[in-house]
């Protein structure tokens, strides 16, 4: 098991802490579990590296304060971020901040082990950016409508203040963003927000 891929899961919350690991450790991670970000970093220097999982919103520091924590201190350990609905801007902002994914709650497993298994890869090698071009064409395949509607999901805002800004109703936002997201060829709304971010810069 030390040879283990490690798997740090920051999370205030005791079930989802402990099913988040039996999950891990039954695919064969090793995991370690914290009940906070604070003390996260109290056990950082001693930490072996791996990938961590934090949750976005945790009492005493959120998972965004924890990545800017991490990134002041160059922990160059990938991270993904688990949120509920309602913390799609805050995950948002925290990939132009360099977190490797987020899953909204609830996620299913094999999408947190698909997602871990990215993480891992991403430490191995830098992503080539061979299909930037075709996101370029996909984003220009978009209608006027659709653009509007993908630069308001990239910049962070809720369905019903895209619509608040562009005068139309929040179904009908969905009705688009569900359309984009095809056009984009993307499976989640992580996997959308990732790829525009990377032809268009953070």
């Amino acid at each position: 098991m030390s040879d283990a891929p490690v798997v740090h899961v920051v999370d205030d919350d005791e079930s989802a802490r402990e099913s988040l690991a039996f999950l891990l450790e039954s695919a064969d991670f090793e995991v370690m579990t914290y009940a906070s970000a604070p003390a996260f970093l109290e056990a950082l220097p001693t930490a072996k590296p791996g990938v961590i999982i934090t949750d976005v919103r945790m009492p005493e520091m959120s998972g965004q304060d924890l990545v800017a924590r991490l990134a002041a201190l160059k922990v160059k350990m990938p991270i993904v971020m688990i949120t509920g609905h309602g913390d799609i801007p805050m995950a948002v902002e925290a990939m132009r901040s360099g977190v490797v994914d987020f899953l909204e709650k609830p996620f299913s497993e094999s999408r947190m082990l698909d997602t871990l298994q990215r993480a891992f890869k991403s430490t191995e090698a830098a992503p080539v950016s061979t299909d930037d071009a075709a996101v370029i064409k996909r984003i220009e395949s978009l209608s006027e409508r659709e653009r509007q509607v993908l630069d308001g999901v990239v910049a962070g805002h809720a369905n019903k203040v895209i619509a608040r800004e562009l005068g139309i109703s929040p179904r009908t936002v969905e009705i688009y963003r569900a359309k984009l997201m095809t056009k984009m060829q993307a499976d989640n709304l992580a996997a959308l927000v990732r790829m525009t971010l990377s032809v268009r810069g953070g």
